[in-house]
Order: structure tokens, then sequence, then C-alpha cells
């Protein structure tokens, strides 16, 4: 009997998998029947030639994040993630929507969520500074960093140690720099990968795990759109909320869209002011969004 091995997944390259087994990275190949494996996968393997394995088993998830894929499928992107950090910054602009957003899928999906406020030596708008007290009174995690200039770079790899993360944002806002001061052998990494597979262009678009020298992954996932609204329903948008969740037991019929129904505890709080006008308005843009 062929000894099983275990392996972590660093990319997947479509027509195989770069997996990690005992400090190697080899290329594998997955039995038909095993399901689409993603970085951050945990997989049972044997070793089939010289740095060539074939995944037999694809280990439990504690969680997944998925993109669209062909038709009504979605593909998975990244596995195993505890945290994600969302990247923003003055320049191009704060794009709080998205934020709350992102914010309101990992509500949902259970995956601890932080922000990050990237190009912290810029000057900031009052208006900013404002929404950043609403998400810290809310709990959520706030990194003020700047990525060219090394500030706040120590706080942030200590919340990424031991840790499955992900950087998302909008493009500009300097997640490759951030990446990039946190993993300085980025680049010798990624060729590392491109050689073994021989798919050299296929790893710059793959998500792709990398060890932090400090300690802790974090998979890059270069323009890939993982957080979007398709998977989530309106119920669970209003739930990705934080200040809605004690509210909404609270309406007066268990349907409740928070629009302009009747005996709303959510609308009755944002008159109240004690959820914020800002955050209320985004929500019924996200529901627009998803043509509720």
């Amino acid at each position: 009997m062929t000894e099983l091995l275990t392996g972590l997944v660093i990319a997947n390259l479509g027509k195989g998998a770069a997996v990690e087994v005992n400090n190697d990275v080899i290329l594998c190949q997955s039995l038909r029947k095993v399901a689409t494996v993603a970085a951050g996968d945990k997989v049972k393997l044997t070793i089939v030639a010289k740095d060539q394995g074939r995944i037999e088993e694809l280990l439990p998830r504690h969680s997944v994040l998925e993109r669209p894929n062909k038709g009504r499928k979605t593909r998975p992107v990244a596995a195993n993630i505890d945290q994600v950090f969302v990247v923003f910054a003055t320049e191009p602009f704060c794009d709080f929507l998205l934020i709350d957003q992102y914010l309101a899928i990992c509500e949902n999906r259970d995956i601890d969520v932080q922000l990050v406020y990237n190009k912290a030596d810029l000057a900031t708008a009052d208006n900013i500074e404002q929404e950043l007290k609403n998400y810290v009174a809310l709990g959520y995690s706030l990194f003020r960093v700047s990525a060219i200039d090394n500030i706040g770079i120590d706080p942030l790899q200590q919340a990424l140690s031991d840790k499955i993360s992900i950087f998302t944002g909008q493009s500009g806002v300097g997640k490759s720099s951030l990446t990039n001061a946190l993993i300085p052998d980025k680049e010798l990494k990624t060729n590392t990968v491109s050689a073994i597979t021989k798919h050299g262009r296929h790893t710059t678009t793959a998500a792709t795990l990398y060890h932090l020298p400090k300690g802790g992954d974090l998979i890059d996932t270069p323009g890939v759109a993982i957080f979007g609204l398709a998977g989530i329903s309106e119920q669970q948008l209003a739930q990705g909320y934080r200040e809605f969740q004690p509210l909404i037991e609270q309406c007066q019929f268990n349907d409740c869209r928070h629009v302009k129904d009747k005996g709303c505890a959510v609308r009755a709080a944002v008159e109240e002011g004690l959820v914020t006008k800002v955050r209320y308005q985004r929500f019924l843009k996200l529901r627009e969004k998803m043509g509720g």
C-alpha cells in the first residue's frame, strides 16, 4: 500500500495543484472523485514520481471563499481562512459601500474580519475619520499602516501570526506593496512555484499561499472577485450588519425588509440615532445592487 502523506495546497493551477509536503512543493493531479482544491486546503496524497503526486482526498475545511464560475456554479479560491483583512486608503478613494459589502459577507461566512487603513502617511479627511470611528465602535479592529513608510507593519504582523489570512480591497489601495512589505522574498517564492509547475502564466493569477517570515500564512488573490453579493440573500445582508443583529428579532414582521416596512426596529434605531445613518443608507444601496 502506497503511503498517504498530508499536504498543504499552495495554489490551484487549473490542470493541477502546487502542494507543499514536508517543506517541498510538488505538482499534484487530483483523482476525479476529489472536489476542486484551493489554496489553504489540506489534502492526503501519494507520490507517483519525482516531484509529482496525486491528491487522493480533500480534508474537511472550516471555511471556504468562492468566486462565481460558469453558469450558476462557484469555484473555491481559498480555504481554511481564519481572518480577512479589508485594505482601503484615501487614494484612489475610500469606497465604504464596498467595505460594508466585504464586512457583511465575512459576517455571514463566520470569518473574522479586520480593517487595514493603508497610506496612513497621507492626510485624512474628517468624514473618513468619522467612518473609522463608527467601525471601531462596532468592534472591528483597525490597523493604520503605510507600506511605503513602514508604519504600523509590526502590529499587523502580530495579528497575522499563527493564522491563515487574506487581504481584500479595491485596486490601487496598495495590497501588493503591503504584501511585499510582509513577504520580502515573495517574488522568489512565486518563481519557485512557477518553475515546479512549468505554468509560469498561471501563478500570477492563481490564489497563492505564502508563509510569513514571522509566522502565519497569507493567501494572495490577485484580481479575484470572491466577495460578490451573489452568494447571500437579502436577509443575510441585513444579518451582515453587526448593529442590525440584535434589532432584527424585534421587527414586527419576520420577513421585514428594513426598508419602509411597518414596525421595523432597524429603521426606528436609525431615527433614534442608535444606528448610524450612513451605514443604513449603504445597506439600502447594497439591497438595490442585489436587485432587492
